[in-house]
C-alpha cells in the first residue's frame, strides 16, 4: 500500500523550500511513497527584505506564539502516514506563520495521532523554538518522531552580520566580498537528502523508535554548549520583553529599546557571561550539561 507524506512549510527567502525539496528527494524517488508539498502563506504577508522596524515589530507576537490568519489551504488526503514540517525560528520562537499553522484547527486535525518530523533552517539558535513546537504538537496529539536542525555553521558574530545583511537587503551574496554567504550552506541543504533517505527507510518499515537516534548519528542535530547556554537565558529575557511591549502604548519606543538591548547583549554582555561561566560553573556541571544536550537533541517533551 502506498505511503502518503505531507510536507508543509513556510518560507520568505526560498531557503526552506529548497531544504524541503532536497530532503524529500529520496521519498519522491520511491514508487510506493507519494509526497504532497504545501507552502503556507499568511493573509497579510511579512516583508522581505525586512526593514528594521518591521522586523522588531514581529518580536512580541513571535515570542507569545500569537497566530495570524493564513490564506486558505486544503489537504489532498484525509490521513497521512507522515507529516514533515519545515519552519524557521524568529526571536527564539517558531516564526509567526509556522506557529499559526501549528495552531490551525485543520492542521491539528490532520496531524492527530500522526508521526511528525520537524526540520528547521536558521542562523544557529533553534532550541527554544523547537521546545515550543513540541508543545504545540503535543496539544494537537501529534507524534513527534524526528527533528533536524540545519544551521549556519560560521562564527556566531560573522553569521550575525551576514543574516542582518541578507534580511535587510534580500541579497544572499558575500557582504563586501569578505564575509561568508548567509544562511544554511548549499552543501548542507543538498546534504539533507541523506536524512530523507533515512526517513524513507523507517517509513517503509513503519518503525519510528530509532529514527532520531539514526538521524543524530548522521549529524542532523549539533548542539554547541555556548549557544545553548545563551539561548536558554535569552529565551526567558525575551518573554519578559514581549510581555512588556505587547499592548503597550509605547510599543515603538520599547521596540527600539529592545533592539539596542539585543545588540548590546549579544556583542558585549554574552562574551562576559560566557567567560564567567567557563571559569566558575561549566567545569563542575559536566553531567548536567550532557543531560541537557541529550534532551534537546531528542524529541521528547519535559513534563
Amino acid at each position: 500500500m502506498s505511503k502518503k507524506v505531507l510536507a508543509v512549510y513556510f518560507t520568505q527567502t526560498g531557503q526552506m523550500e529548497s531544504i524541503i525539496s532536497h530532503f524529500t528527494l529520496p521519498l519522491e524517488s520511491s514508487p510506493d511513497i507519494s509526497v504532497e508539498k504545501l507552502r503556507i502563506y499568511p493573509i497579510h504577508s511579512f516583508p522581505f527584505p525586512w526593514t528594521s522596524p518591521a522586523f522588531f515589530d514581529a518580536m512580541p507576537e513571535s515570542v507569545n506564539s500569537t497566530p495570524v490568519e493564513l490564506q486558505a489551504f486544503t489537504f489532498k488526503e484525509s490521513h497521512y502516514d507522515l507529516i514533515i514540517i519545515g519552519y524557521q525560528p524568529w526571536f527564539l520562537s517558531p516564526s509567526i506563520p509556522a506557529s499559526s499553522l501549528l495552531q490551525h484547527p485543520s492542521f491539528k486535525e490532520i496531524s492527530k495521532n500522526t508521526p511528525v518530523i520537524t526540520i528547521s533552517g536558521c542562523r544557529n539558535m533553534w532550541i527554544n523554538a523547537q521546545e515550543k513546537v513540541k508543545k504545540m504538537l503535543k496539544n494537537a496529539n501529534a507524534n513527534l518522531i524526528g527533528n533536524i536542525a540545519l544551521v549556519d555553521r560560521h562564527n556566531n558574530y560573522a553569521s550575525l552580520v551576514t543574516i542582518l545583511y541578507w534580511m535587510l537587503t534580500g541579497r544572499k551574496d558575500r557582504k563586501w566580498g569578505i564575509f561568508p554567504k548567509p544562511g544554511v550552506s548549499d552543501e548542507d541543504i543538498a546534504g539533507s537528502a541523506l536524512f530523507g533517505e533515512t526517513v524513507k527507510d523507517h517509513l517503509q518499515k513503519n518503525e519510528w523508535n530509532s529514527l532520531q537516534e539514526n538521524l543524530l548519528r548522521q549529524g542532523a542535530v549539533n548542539i554547541k554548549y555556548n549557544l545553548m547556554f545563551i539561548e536558554r537565558k535569552a529565551g526567558r529575557i525575551f518573554l519578559i520583553w514581549s510581555k512588556l511591549i505587547n499592548g503597550s502604548k509605547k510599543r515603538r519606543t520599547l521596540l527600539v529599546a529592545f533592539k539596542y538591548y539585543l545588540l548590546i547583549a549579544l556583542c558585549v554582555a554574552a562574551p562576559v557571561i560566557l567567560l564567567v561561566d567557563a571559569l566558575f560553573f561549566k567545569p563542575f556541571l559536566g553531567r548536567r550539561i550532557k543531560q541537557q544536550k541529550e534532551y534537546y537533541a531528542g524529541v521528547s517533551l519535559k513534563q
